[in-house]
């Protein structure tokens, strides 16, 4: 056993943990040897004389250790596009010299007689893109399928999204926060989580706007509009027939272009399809052969099973038209999230659009397909027994595989944050423990069957670095959770903002932690979307639900009743006699944080919570839409008064003028 957990360490498993409820855990060796086989365990575990990544910050200097002995000779060349450096070295160190180009540069060192061994060298900004001033600041953070309007087909889209921009000025907020927007499977309504995205990468086409689309017939659109008019009337998200009805009427509208598309039309998807390249022709063949076969990935046929096989590529000769309306339908979604982008400049909002980026990628979807060797294959992202999930949790995501991130100069990685960072001023990355460490489960095993497994942080730190700073984007990690010693002080020193809950925010005796006792350099909120809304804490019904689910409730009644009189003695001490949201807006105001975050749940005063983590079907997770239109948001009293509470703080861009810190 002794070698197998010290083999497992050697390639960063974590076969020994303490779980969410202090309990000390050590993996089955057969979970160990499975992980140990998926992970690759076989690429070069003999002893290495230097790291695999190392990482210079800010222009400055980086010795390297090298662990061979003492006084033996060393050649080494920093090379890129050919040699950018190089010099010889004694050992046990040398120094790379300062004001290396940034990006992934490969080190090779060749000592004398011996082979080369080569590393990544990451050079990056010193820290994350801060935006351009240290004002506090407020957003409005919605889920966007929710929203609803006059004139939606029955799920917000990108109209509406622009529409709560305007709306959002006008309050004098700075951002608009979004559920992820990455493609999801829109062809199974059974799995509309946001959080279980096919790709990160892509957009989901439920978003966009048909009414805005040129290629729509008139008569294709009349004969929908017994089905919209139905569905824009529902309380909840049907799905199934907002897909049918969207989906048919991009078809029609993909066939009306390629018959009597515009020039000008034509040469803007032209410039889309060579701006995306070669992953947006294997984006459309994935979804072109996802429906052609009918099965998961795995089961097709050998010959379409790899991205890059001859099969593949003759699928855009063979079935060009069918391939050109998956491209096609991007093209649509990125036109109208990025004129979304373009409004909230205009505006005047200072981070603008703020998104949410999933921690993993269904193991069937297009990411894990067109990157197999990148995506950690057999194993699932998850969590570990705590007090709200007694048995753990099992997400069903595939994350990145930490040796194959390093192989590929962690390519995969930047890609996947320059997807969300080319439409946001701020994006969130949901569990930005993964950064460290991931919780991984086995397939067919349960959470109690889990282990940890280790990622190379500094070098994810220095990418994400690089991305936010090239991107003029700022970067809030959601560090909620069990939080490794140390983590939060490396997340700070990169400028990654934190992310404080609330409802999380206790002492030890349950009392709330003052305002003032808020990180500078963080997001506040009263809750997230796996937590009840405010009205739903204060009414107890998040532990109703929690118990006719037959989930664990995390907290008694008593001890509701308990917070409850906490609370009340926390706004009191901020001034704040009476016990309604707009009393809890104005007592997080006052935080020294940088972005207040209040959702559209709370401002409209919704008492059911947006998602029940450990469920399914026995809940309408991600279903419910709000029970105001976006074109009564504004005149909504609760509304008016958080914005009026917003200005009284000194948070509100009203009473700074449009100017912006957004990049040029």
């Amino acid at each position: 056993m002794d070698w197998l957990l010290e083999r497992a360490a050697a390639c960063g498993i974590e076969a020994e943990y303490i779980d969410g409820l202090g309990r000390p855990r050590c993996a089955d060796p057969r979970v160990v040897a499975r992980l140990l086989t998926v992970m690759g365990d076989e690429r070069e575990l003999a002893a290495r004389s230097i790291a695999r990544s190392i990482v210079i910050r800010g222009g400055g200097q980086r010795r390297v250790d090298v662990a061979l002995p003492d006084g033996t000779p060393l050649r080494w060349e920093i090379v890129s596009d050919g040699v950018i450096a190089a010099g010889t070295a004694v050992t046990p160190d040398f120094t790379l010299p300062r004001d290396l180009p940034q990006g992934v540069l490969s080190l090779q060192v060749t000592p004398n007689d011996a082979a080369r061994e080569e590393a990544l060298v990451i050079v990056s900004p010193q820290r994350c893109f801060q935006g351009a001033a240290r004002a506090r600041m407020w957003g409005i953070a919605v889920q966007l399928y929710a929203v609803r309007s006059r004139r939606n087909w029955g799920h917000g889209d990108f109209t509406d999204l622009a529409d709560l921009v305007d709306r959002a000025a006008a309050l004098g907020a700075a951002a608009v926060g979004l559920n992820p927007l990455h493609h999801l499977f829109e062809d199974r309504p059974a799995e509309p989580s946001p959080y279980f995205p096919s790709s990160r990468l892509f957009l989901n086409p439920l978003y966009i706007d048909l009414d805005v689309v040129p290629e729509i017939a008139g008569a294709a659109r009349a004969e929908l509009e017994p089905s919209i008019a139905r569905l824009r009337d529902a309380d909840m998200i049907d799905y199934a027939a907002v897909a049918a009805a969207k989906l048919s009427a991009l078809r029609s509208a993909h066939q009306n272009f390629r018959a009597s598309g515009s020039r000008e039309r034509r040469e803007g998807f032209e410039r889309f399809r060579q701006e995306r390249g070669a992953i947006l022709a294997k984006f459309a063949a994935f979804e072109f052969l996802r429906r052609k076969l009918g099965v998961s990935w795995p089961e097709w046929p050998p010959a379409w099973r790899r991205p890059d096989s001859p099969a593949v590529a003759d699928l855009r000769e063979t079935h060009a038209g069918e391939l050109g309306y998956f491209e096609f339908v991007q093209w649509l979604a990125h036109e109208q999230l990025e004129r979304c982008r373009a409004r909230a400049r205009e505006r005047g909002l200072s981070i603008g659009l703020y998104l949410d980026v999933a921690v993993g990628v269904r193991p069937d979807g297009f990411d894990a397909w067109c990157d197999q060797s990148a995506i950690l294959p057999a194993m699932s992202v998850g969590a570990p027994p705590d007090l709200l999930n007694r048995a753990g949790q099992d997400w069903g995501l595939a994350a990145f595989n930490p040796g194959a991130l390093e192989e590929q100069g962690f390519e995969p990685y930047r890609c996947m944050l320059h997807a969300s960072m080319r439409y946001a001023g701020a994006i969130r990355l949901d569990h930005v423990l993964g950064l460290n460490r991931l919780f991984v489960v086995p397939a067919g095993g349960s959470p109690a069957d889990g282990l940890y497994i280790r990622y190379p942080l500094e070098a994810l730190l220095a990418v994400t670095a690089r991305a936010s700073v090239e991107t003029g984007c700022i970067v809030i990690g959601e560090d909620l959770g069990t939080v490794p010693k140390g983590f939060r002080d490396t997340m700070r020193d990169w400028g990654l903002w934190g992310y404080q809950v609330m409802l999380f925010e206790r002492s030890g005796g349950g009392g709330f932690l003052p305002a003032g006792c808020y990180r500078e350099d963080a997001l506040v909120s009263f809750a997230t979307h796996d937590l009840p809304t405010f009205k739903g804490w204060w009414q107890a019904r998040d532990l109703a639900a929690r118990r006719a689910l037959g989930l664990a409730a995390g907290e008694t009644r008593r001890q509701r009743q308990a917070a409850r009189r906490a609370l009340r003695g926390a706004l009191r001490m901020s001034a704040r006699e009476r016990n309604d949201f707009t009393a809890i807006a104005r007592f997080l105001a006052r935080a020294p944080s940088r972005l207040l975050m209040v959702s559209m749940e709370d401002l409209l005063g919704v008492a059911d919570q947006v998602n029940i983590p450990g469920t399914v079907d026995s809940h309408p997770n991600w279903r419910r839409r709000l029970p105001a239109t976006l074109e009564e948001f504004v005149d909504h009293d609760r509304v008016r008064r958080v914005a009026a509470e917003m200005q009284l703080s000194g948070r509100s861009q009203a009473e700074r003028g449009n100017a912006t810190g957004m990049p040029g």
